[in-house]
């Protein structure tokens, strides 16, 4: 009895099917966590340049959006389980390619086909496919918290697995294992955990399924009615093209090559930089459970903005620090708000798109978001191919942040979801 008091009371209504999709998203975090810290240092190990690192992530996340795309808006017709399946094994797959091959093309198609996370967020079609389900089987007065603690238990696994990603090397190092050995380990690890999730996913009920309805309503484009965004097709392609801004702006600052920053900039080696991020990634999960109460008091879309306005200034302050020391606390400062918008954009996502469009207008916006950040590595890559631009990375995506929150707030302040009507 005294555990089942420590659950958060919005938690304890969670059925068997909402407890898998927590399981799996803590899963999957802690796989693309634990990569992260380690990826570009693994592809320059194994002969890449930092352009071409900057290339494979790149493209990694461009092949995104086509499998992302294509799953998602037909998992609400097909069923969201076997397309959740499906992107495990894609998961898992990439990671035994990327694990058994130097080859820079094979790594492009590899990276390319299959889902690999080189910032330690979310990719592939897992996020939107698991809000739709969550969306089904809790109530909307419930939505924004659970997906608060949705975003919690992601922070925590990713800040897990940066701090075990890190650490596993440096141990393995001890040994007789050179850096690229130890380095492929954490690979081999990534794609076990895929193969783990497909496992995991073969568990869920039918409850997380949707009714389809059959028909768009009258005048609806067939191209959108195909894609599964009817009757939210304009609200969809706005945010989109606003998450997309966002993510181009964060593509900049990638968890990959912020830890590469770190090591450019301070000489810091892949376990300290494991420590670093998992304290990041756990103040963004804290700074979360704020965004619901916060958002229960001026909305979702006020929360999004006052709250990440601030976190981007401190990001434009990273590199102006003149030692480690500064530049952690300044980081782990900009973390501790920087996520607050998440499950807030996420339930706003969900709020304002029928139900059954929800796994469609997730897969969009996710596309969106992958979309852009696709683009900007390929930059960051030749930027720190130049010692003297390293730090124009932070600066570029903290403008492009500010200015994508102003956006956000004209063209969305007015359009509210139900619950706070």
């Amino acid at each position: 009895m005294a555990t089942i008091n420590l659950i958060p009371a919005v938690l304890r209504t969670l059925t068997r099917d909402g407890w898998l999709l927590f399981v799996t998203r803590f899963a999957r975090l802690f796989a693309y966590g634990s990569l992260s810290v380690i990826l570009v240092f693994y592809l320059i190990g194994i002969g890449l340049t930092e352009a071409q690192a900057g290339l494979v992530l790149t493209l990694t996340l461009a092949g995104d959006v086509i499998v992302s795309l294509y799953l998602t808006t037909r998992a609400d017709r097909i069923g969201r389980r076997r397309m959740l399946i499906i992107g495990s094994i894609l998961m898992a797959a990439a990671g035994l390619a990327f694990a058994l091959t130097s080859n820079l093309l094979f790594l492009v198609i590899a990276g390319t086909i299959g889902v690999i996370s080189p910032s330690g967020n979310e990719v592939g079609p897992f996020l939107s496919i698991e809000q739709a389900a969550l969306s089904n089987i809790v109530p909307a007065s419930a939505r924004t918290e659970v997906f608060a603690w949705y975003t919690l238990a992601g922070s925590l696994a990713t800040a897990l697995g940066a701090l075990f990603g890190g650490g596993l090397t440096q141990a393995l190092q001890q040994t007789t294992m050179t850096h690229v050995q130890s380095y492929r380990a954490v690979v081999f690890l990534y794609a076990a955990l895929g193969v783990a999730l497909a496992f995991l996913f073969l568990r869920l009920s039918k409850f997380v399924e949707v009714n389809p309805v059959s028909n768009g309503p009258v005048g609806s484009s067939s191209v959108a009615h195909m894609f599964g965004i009817a009757r939210s097709r304009n609200v969809v392609l706005k945010l989109s093209g606003l998450f997309a801004l966002d993510s181009f702006a964060g593509g900049f600052v990638v968890q990959s090559f912020a830890a590469y920053w770190f090591y450019l900039r301070f000489g810091v080696e892949p376990a300290a930089l494991g420590a670093i991020f998992f304290w990041a990634n756990v103040f963004a999960g804290i700074s979360a459970l704020f965004a619901s109460r916060l958002a229960s008091r001026i909305g979702l879309i006020r929360t999004m903005v006052v709250t990440h306005l601030p976190s981007n200034i401190l990001l434009i302050l990273v590199p102006l620090m003149p030692n480690l020391s500064l530049a952690v606390a300044v980081l782990l400062l900009r973390f501790s708000i920087s996520q607050m918008d998440v499950p807030t954009r996420q339930s706003y996502t969900m709020a304002v798109v029928p139900a059954e469009e929800r796994s469609a207008a997730g897969g969009f916006t996710g596309v969106a978001r992958t979309t852009g950040a696709a683009i900007s590595p390929l930059f960051v890559g030749f930027m720190f191919a130049r010692t003297s631009w390293i730090n124009v990375p932070f600066f570029l995506a903290g403008t492009l942040k500010i200015l994508y929150d102003l956006l956000l707030y004209k063209e969305f302040v007015k359009i509210q979801p139900v619950e706070e009507r």
